[in-house]
């Protein structure tokens, strides 16, 4: 990366304050920046740094008012964070530059099409019937099974699997060993105590521009479609069951999971270790504090939840406090005991 503080300004639609012909190459965390660096400041715990910071220059919200000189060049935005993140996927864009054409070994079945500027890896398998559009990147060592649809400019990284049938939108990126489109967790009890297999026959659908990390597994559905739509964010290491249906623009941490045919609403923020059980609805904007466990449908819009079983975030902040006081209020219980004893002892005395 090299631009001038007046090329970055331009594409962040900002303001400077400082000098705009310093040359920027390269980005680094407030505390950690050097001469060449650009930094952002978003959250005001990191506030004292910007005095400090060897950054050439910083990104700042547009309301930032500094309490003492800063030495760095600074250019005022909207958000600070997301004008950096715009300015990193520019910086990525540059780094990776561009892979394009088909690499040997690897497979592509008939009657499947590819779209220009795209790319397959090494050892890359592509199935029958399927349809990928333009400027898709397909990494290697990845599985792509029949009748799949894949949109332009997504990236499938090394290592993942994709089942039959599975439809993948526009501006998608899957992290390595990610599996779509597997059976889901179906079996039907039998008077012997076994269990029978139930056919899964459904497929997966991801809408435009999701994220989805390393690891994760989405279930296809038993009948019709397991739906994760436009915008959702997924980390690594989510295990989403079948027939489920994630609204727009919501976010999962690492490590949760999300039973058979629950539908989680949009703007939804869930966080690490949550585990949502099945056939419940969760409201848009809810927010899921880590570890939670989730057992009810949330049918208000905008609660934060928290615990387990996940209950009103303020709610449960109170039962913890009150929790770690429990040692001092056994001893103050044990100590009225004692009182009273003492003080019978006497009366009978």
């Amino acid at each position: 990366m090299k631009f001038t503080v007046s090329e970055i300004a331009k594409m962040l639609d900002g303001t400077i304050v400082g000098d705009e012909t310093i040359i920027i190459n390269s980005a680094a965390k407030i505390e950690e920046g050097q001469p060449g660096c650009i930094s952002f400041l978003a959250n005001t715990k990191y506030e004292p740094y910007i005095y400090s910071t060897g950054s050439s220059a910083v990104i700042v919200n547009k309301d930032f008012s500094p309490k003492r000189e800063i030495q760095a060049t600074l250019i005022y935005v909207e958000n600070a964070y997301t004008a950096f993140t715009i300015l990193l996927e520019e910086y990525q864009k540059l780094m990776a530059g561009g892979k394009f054409g088909v690499e040997q070994p690897s497979f592509f079945g008939d009657n499947s099409s590819m779209g220009q500027g795209g790319y397959r890896g090494a050892f890359s398998y592509v199935g029958k019937n399927c349809i990928i559009g333009n400027n898709v990147k397909i990494y290697p060592s990845t599985y792509i099974g029949d009748k799949v649809e894949i949109g332009d400019n997504t990236t499938i990284h090394p290592g993942v699997r994709i089942y039959d049938n599975t439809i993948i939108g526009k501006n998608c990126t899957i992290f390595a060993n990610t599996v779509i489109g597997g059976d889901g967790f179906g079996f039907a009890p039998l008077a012997d105590g076994s269990y029978k297999t139930i056919p899964q026959l459904g497929n997966v659908v991801i809408e435009d521009d999701v994220s989805i990390g390393s690891n994760t597994t989405i279930d296809c559905a038993t009948m019709g479609s397991t739906i994760i739509r436009k915008g959702v964010k997924l980390d690594n290491l989510i295990q989403i069951a079948h027939n489920v249906e994630i609204g727009k623009n919501t976010v999962i941490a690492a490590q949760s999971g999300v039973s058979g045919s629950s539908q989680i609403g949009e703007q939804c923020v869930i966080a690490g270790q949550v585990g949502i059980t099945g056939h419940i609805f969760i409201a848009n904007n809810t927010k899921i504090g880590a570890q939670s466990g989730l057992g009810k449908s949330i049918k208000k819009e905008g609660l934060s939840l928290s615990g387990s079983p996940a209950r009103d975030l303020t709610e449960h902040l109170r039962s913890m406090a009150l929790t770690r006081r429990l040692p001092e209020m056994e001893e103050r219980l044990k100590d009225l005991e004692r009182k009273r004893e003492h003080s019978e002892v006497q009366e009978r005395d």
